[in-house]
């Protein structure tokens, strides 16, 4: 291994070695702590070092840095103490994240690294999203992520990198190539020479390192640092390492050649790197060994007090309150028309349909936020796919309103990402049913994060949903059900558009991520006043659309339109309406309102029977309400098929066509 100072000191190598030094005696000290039962679990990364000190060393310190759970040195070099992060590998209170998460599977605000996820791949798209708030901020700045190379094969490292690339984003993504994706190896992962050879099919600069030479890791670094910035363009860097030991130590390294331990022995990055610091004569002996003491005895001192961590406590409240980050206080009038039976709650109103509320809604919330950022696919100059966002870049500009490569999952992660630097954006999916291609960064990444480390994602998902169309089985689908079982999102599905309009912006206001569910078939099909101001409506609360005293029909959606026409033509019935308008969380209030006046009652919707929100609300129905039934709780849905083209098929599909058939026999007992 060749060495080469550079431009380096001495005082600078002497740091570098001390912070290659300090992340491998830890580890040789939790595999003697493994051993003894002390704990649970360990990912080690010894072999690996110089790729992760060499990276943090290379950026400044507010520089967002998304590392995986074999990059310690990430976490040791951005200072953060020994003893706190003990605690968070022991499962502790006074962790990093309450005792929620594993290993390194979390993150800190304070020192810019972001969590991880075991997924591995939906780092990197975070990282375009903070590359890209640095250029929307002309900030001098880059964010880095790590993969490694099975990584590589994840449909979301190739949507990072054509993102970074198509968007002009200053991001570093390191490849750690170490052989193998647990046991396999390398040749049964992917067929190009080098994994640096995709970075050509991207049109973006790539690098081969020795990721084991501590020198050539930072200083290609720092270059790539400053080609990102200088260039406002990403860089992809394969650092060529090994890895010593198992994926875990109980997986063992049966499957790898003894050969290999033997070469890749002689190739040790902190053995290699002190051997030439002692013949250069930049230290001696002595000052090695008092170096090796100094971090071992810090280690001991530290572990100390890691050990005497807060033992877990299990309080339920709290576990529950950091689902969600707090709303703060905002300037945007509130409109209480929980029980305003479609009335208008504004002086100043104009007639508008359920699409332009939605519209309105963005443009205000554009006017008012400065740092609020729309993406999509045609979502630009052809105004989206419904004409949502029409004229919005010409009046916004492209930096604020951007047209997005087919890349769902990339760009929710770019939206997450976003929200690390304290911006909030808005995701349009073309169809709620290409939810499906983001929904791990959805399900995994905003859902779980402020929980899992108390980082807020501050991201409104648009999903235009439903039937009615005749848009057949993937522009059509009812899949609001999937994400009201997630803790963590919030679920909102108005029906009316007065209530789209102040329910979207209370959504982009709450730093929490929200899916915002918008019926196609109702855009341009009702219309009503609706108040011109900026305003919200409260997310969570129900309304009150109709009061009746024959049953209820609680509902959302299109659903309300079809149990108010049910209505109409059924005058003789008096019909209690309850319109959800927010399926997570649930107004329990408001169904057990209407549960006790009328005794009996139909869970409407247009999704299929089976896991739809009408049996999780008939089971709580159940439990908390049976005192007031006189009949059991009727689940009126969409038939159990995937929803067809054919209009005659998809009319015998849907919902509305049995609501008549479930009120006869709700009625009959």
């Amino acid at each position: 291994m060749q060495f080469s100072k550079k431009a380096i000191s001495n005082e600078q190598l002497i740091d570098l070695y001390k912070s290659l030094l300090f992340p491998r005696m830890i580890e040789e000290k939790m595999l003697v702590l493994l051993r003894q039962g002390k704990i649970s679990k360990w990912f080690s990364g010894i072999g690996q070092e110089a790729i992760a000190v060499g990276a943090t060393k290379a950026l400044d310190a507010d520089e967002w840095i998304m590392p995986l759970h074999r990059n310690l040195g990430v976490f040791t070099t951005r200072n953060m103490p020994l003893n706190k992060l003990f605690k968070q590998w022991q499962g502790n209170k006074d962790g990093y994240s309450k005792g929620r998460e594993r290993s390194f599977h979390f993150g800190s605000k304070e020192h810019h690294v972001c969590g991880m996820i075991s997924h591995l791949g939906p780092q990197l798209a975070i990282a375009d999203g903070v590359a890209l708030a640095h250029k929307l901020k002309k900030e001098k700045k880059v964010s880095l992520a790590f993969t490694g190379d099975g990584g590589t094969s994840e449909g979301d490292f190739h949507e990072a990198l054509n993102t970074a690339a198509v968007w002009d984003l200053p991001v570093i993504f390191i490849i750690e190539n170490n052989g193998y994706g647990l046991s396999t190896p390398t040749n049964e992962q992917y067929r190009c020479n080098s994994l640096v050879d995709k970075a050509t099919g991207y049109g973006i600069k790539g690098i081969q390192i020795d990721g084991n030479n501590i020198i050539e890791v930072f200083e290609t670094i720092k270059e790539a640092r400053e080609y990102c910035i200088s260039n406002q363009k990403p860089c992809l860097i394969e650092c060529m390492t090994f890895r010593m030991r198992g994926h875990e130590e109980a997986s063992g390294v049966k499957y790898v050649p003894k050969e290999l331990f033997e070469e890749w022995e002689k190739k040790d990055p902190i053995k290699n790197f002190e051997q030439w610091l002692l013949s250069e004569k930049i230290l001696t002996e002595e000052e090695v060994n008092a170096i090796k003491t100094v971090t071992k005895n810090h280690i001991e001192e530290e572990l100390k007090i890691g050990f005497e961590g807060e033992v877990i406590r299990p309080n339920t409240a709290e576990e529950i309150s950091d689902v969600y980050a707090t709303k703060n206080e905002l300037e945007a009038l509130v409109i209480d028309n929980s029980s305003n039976d479609y009335k208008n709650v504004s002086e100043k109103a104009s007639e508008k349909k359920y699409i332009n509320a939605i519209s309105d809604a963005l443009e205000q919330s554009l006017q008012r936020h400065d740092n609020f950022i729309l993406m999509g696919q045609d979502i630009a100059e052809y105004g989206g796919a419904f004409k949502v966002t029409e004229g919005f870049v010409q009046k916004f500009g492209k930096e604020r309103i951007r047209n997005t490569p087919l890349c769902e999952s990339a760009i929710v992660g770019a939206s997450l990402g976003l929200s690390l630097k304290g911006y909030k954006s808005m995701m349009e999916m073309q169809f709620a049913d290409f939810a499906t291609v983001g929904f791990n960064q959805i399900i995994n990444n905003l859902a779980k994060i402020h929980y899992r480390w108390g980082q807020n994602a501050d991201v409104v998902v648009r999903m235009p949903t439903g039937g009615g169309v005749g848009a057949g089985p993937f522009h059509s689908q009812s899949n609001e059900a999937w994400f009201a079982h997630t803790p963590g999102l919030k679920v909102v599905f108005p029906s009316t558009p007065t209530d789209a309009k102040g329910l979207l912006i209370a959504a982009i206001n709450d730093p929490n991520p929200v899916i915002f569910f918008e019926h196609k078939a109702l855009y341009r099909s009702v219309s009503e006043l609706v108040p011109d101001e900026y305003y919200e409506i409260e997310i969570g609360k129900a309304k009150h659309v109709k009061a009746g005293e024959d049953f209820s029909i609680i509902t959302y959606g299109a659903g309300v339109h079809w149990a108010l026409e049910f209505q109409q033509k059924n005058p003789s019935y008096s019909i209690d309406i309850i319109d959800l308008r927010t399926l997570l969380p649930l107004d329990y209030d408001a169904v057990q309102s209407s549960v006790m006046r009328t005794g009996k009652v139909i869970l409407f919707h247009e999704d299929t029977l089976i896991g739809g929100i009408g049996g999780e609300i008939a089971a709580w129905i159940s439990e908390n309400c049976f005192q007031y039934l006189d009949a059991p709780v009727m689940r009126c849905a969409s038939l159990d098929t995937p929803i067809p083209f054919n209009i005659q098929l998809e009319k015998n599909f849907m919902a509305n066509t049995r609501l008549g058939e479930v009120v006869e026999k709700l009625l009959s007992f």
